[in-house]
């Protein structure tokens, strides 16, 4: 329950401390597509697991992120790496996940499904 706690805070702070840190670009970015309302909190949640530490993302979950966009996707992350929370996270390993995971729904959404 404690790793759940955690990762909630992590999440939070992704979607909301990092915003003085990020680059005017990406805020804009994030505000003018109003990436922030576009994914429910449990897939946020699944979804920065993924990509920051070990896990998976659910179908569910990867519709969510697909639905989100790529361009809000990229900025989100952008904006997590410039926040200094997360300052120990090796940037190019956190893109590799993030383009890793990205592609892996875009694929899963993008497939059809075995019942057509």
């Amino acid at each position: 329950m404690a790793s759940l706690n955690v990762s909630s805070a992590l999440v939070v702070l992704f979607l909301t401390c990092g915003a003085a840190m990020a680059t005017k670009e990406n805020d804009q970015i994030i505000k003018e597509n109003h990436c922030e309302t576009k994914m429910g909190l449990p897939c946020v949640l699944e979804a920065f697991t993924s990509i920051v530490e070990i896990g998976s993302i659910s179908n569910k979950c990867c519709g969510e992120l697909v639905g989100l966009g790529k361009v809000c996707h990229s900025a989100l992350v952008k904006r997590t790496l410039e926040n200094p929370l997360f300052k120990d996270l090796t940037p190019a390993t956190i893109i590799a996940k993030s383009i890793q995971t990205w592609n892996n729904c875009l694929a899963l959404i993008d497939s059809p499904s075995p019942s057509a």
